[in-house]
């Protein structure tokens, strides 16, 4: 006999009670302990336990398990003192303004990934950058995951409580604060969530409901995720729609799902959110090391294409270690395949001896993400570089230009529009011993790499756990008289400009092909509604010559195309509008 699964948490009920309810098959009895009163909760079938009682927004409670451990909620709503303090219930009332938001077009997006620590601090922090971001031409701006994580730095990857915005960074309300003001600007508000594993420290799970994980299924994080249990279908049902209901997010970046294992569980998912929010633009967004172009077919809106950056990166840079060691031995054809085709990787065999991708030319360029670069790309290297300490002004910019200037989403990462040269570096706050483990793993990680093989070199390696590392992440705007930075801001606002003129009108886009010129230089076209859109691309050291149909010039980073020559680090736009 089946069991019907109830919600997951403490919800407000009528007349002054909340019910509460949590799946702890582990457990032979459960009681809620509310402001210090231990009250017995009541088996519900299935390993369920649920009860009814008394209560008022912002009381403490923990669960304790057979009269000896005390754990927070898993789906605990706020968690005022972190990871190891109480839960404490968060009634759904905030003050909305902006009630009649219903979303933007996803052609639209021009999306900044932002991590709320390392962009200045705080949810209200980052509130003060929208109006700048807007007035750039921004659309949409992406947060970092910022599920609870244990202490108060973090990428949001090690978040263990999935329900509780980060009280390292303000409140709920201020989170909710946040979303309703960018929406007073015009800007979507995507969410980094991470459903395929919890963090190494602080997850409560394990001790209440051990059948949540397969210990026979292992991922890079440890046990999988059981998706194949309604229990823990719902607990991530019930997360994504509370982010999209209860803080009216515009979308949710789903991190990592080659590692959601049984696979179904997205499908699923896509369409208990499509379902829920009928009414609304909702994007969910996919990074998946498998280029499964079947699932951008099956109606997610889009995935990130790390394939653009790994072959622009080796391009633009020469390197051919960790992730561009299947780009770096042709990159101007990977880069080729991606213009024309949406990935680089196919179906063919890596050089992981994998089978990689599905065929992807007869997806929407408009459902691929592209960027030159992201927290990934720059805080998973030792030193934290970004594109424009390794490769210059000029080719950063060119790698800027590209993005922006094709149909597909493009994506920034926080600080790049002012050609930031601050690193984006790996940091946490964990306890001891984890901190050690920690600090010694990410060192050891980098010893296959040849820059690194010397232990005195891996040494100087940051520590993720010092304050110091954190610091020097940080990004925040710049200052007025900030000139370097002033002049990056025009001229990515130009960009935008010119994307928002001619790449995003309502209308089917595809590819018209695209071509090797020379080595590190291409040409692309596409089809735009009422137009065809043609760029010309050279990262080369010599002037190439480039032959583009009769056009309006609309764009140009470098020199003026004298002699159907383009010059090195240089780009160029033409529209051929329809007659």
């Amino acid at each position: 006999m089946s069991v019907a699964v109830p919600r997951w948490g403490a919800h407000e009920g009528g007349q002054g009670q909340w019910e509460f309810a949590t799946w702890a098959p582990g457990a032979q009895s459960l009681e809620l302990l509310l402001d210090g009163e231990a009250l017995a909760m009541q088996p519900a079938g299935g390993g369920w336990f649920r009860l009814s009682a008394p209560a008022s927004a912002g009381m403490h409670y923990r669960f304790r398990i057979d009269g000896e451990r005390t754990l927070a909620d898993p789906a605990s709503r706020s968690q005022p003192e972190g990871v190891f303090g109480p839960s404490a219930l968060l009634r759904d009332d905030f003050p909305w303004q902006r009630t009649e938001w219903r979303g933007r077009p996803w052609r639209e997006a021009v999306i900044y990934e932002v991590h709320v620590g390392a962009a200045g601090g705080s949810y209200a922090a980052v509130r003060e950058q929208l109006p700048q971001l807007a007035a750039l031409g921004i659309t949409a701006i992406e947060l970092m995951p910022v599920a609870t994580f244990p202490g108060t730095r973090n990428w949001g990857y090690d978040g263990v409580l999935q329900y509780a915005p980060a009280a390292a960074y303000g409140t709920p309300d201020d989170l909710k604060a946040l979303v309703d003001a960018a929406h007073g600007h015009g800007l979507m508000v995507l969410l980094d969530v991470v459903y395929n594993h919890f963090g190494p420290d602080g997850n409560v799970l394990p001790a209440l409901a051990p059948a949540f994980f397969r210990e026979e299924v292992r991922t890079p994080w440890g046990a999988a995720v059981d998706f194949r249990r309604p229990e823990v279908q719902q607990y991530f049902i019930d997360n994504a729609l509370m982010w999209l209901q209860e803080y009216r997010f515009d979308g949710l970046r789903l991190d990592a799902v080659h590692a959601i294992h049984p696979p179904a569980f997205l499908d699923i998912l896509r369409e208990r959110v499509h379902s829920a929010l009928p009414d609304r633009e909702i994007a969910l967004v996919l990074e998946n090391e498998r280029n499964q172009a079947s699932l951008l077919a099956s109606g997610f809106t889009a995935q990130w294409n790390d394939d653009f950056h790994n072959a622009l990166h080796a391009l633009l840079t020469g390197e051919s270690e960790g992730y561009y060691r299947d780009f770096a031995d042709d990159p101007s054809e990977r880069l080729r395949r991606v213009l024309a085709e949406g990935f680089a990787w196919q179906g063919e065999v890596n050089g992981s001896g994998q089978t990689r991708g599905e065929p992807s030319g007869d997806v929407s360029p408009r459902q691929f993400v592209l960027f030159a670069q992201n927290h990934d790309q720059i805080g998973n290297r030792a030193q934290g570089e970004r594109l424009i300490q390794l490769v210059g002004p000029r080719k950063a910019a060119l790698a800027m230009a590209l993005t922006a200037l094709t149909p597909m989403i493009p994506l920034f990462f926080l600080g790049e529009p002012w050609g930031a040269h601050s690193p984006f570096l790996y940091f946490t706050d964990h306890r001891a011993p984890l901190d050690e483990q920690v600090r010694e793993g990410r060192r050891s990680e980098f010893g296959h790499f040849s820059s690194f093989r010397d232990e005195q070199r891996r040494s100087l390696i940051p520590d993720p756990n010092a304050l110091e590392t954190y610091a020097l992440s940080r990004s925040v705007w710049p200052s007025p008289d900030d000139n370097d930075a002033a002049t990056w801001l025009e001229g990515f606002r130009s960009l935008l400009a010119v994307r928002r003129a001619h790449l995003v009108a309502e209308g089917e886009v595809h590819a018209l092909g695209a071509d090797i010129i020379a080595p590190g230089a291409l040409r692309a076209g596409w089809q735009v509604p009422g137009a065809q859109w043609w760029i010309g691309f050279n990262s080369g050291d010599a002037p190439v010559a480039l032959e583009l149909p009769q056009g309006r010039e609309v764009f140009r980073l470098g020199a003026p195309c004298r002699d159907g020559q383009l010059e090195p680090d240089g780009l160029y736009a033409v529209v051929v509008e329809a007659a």
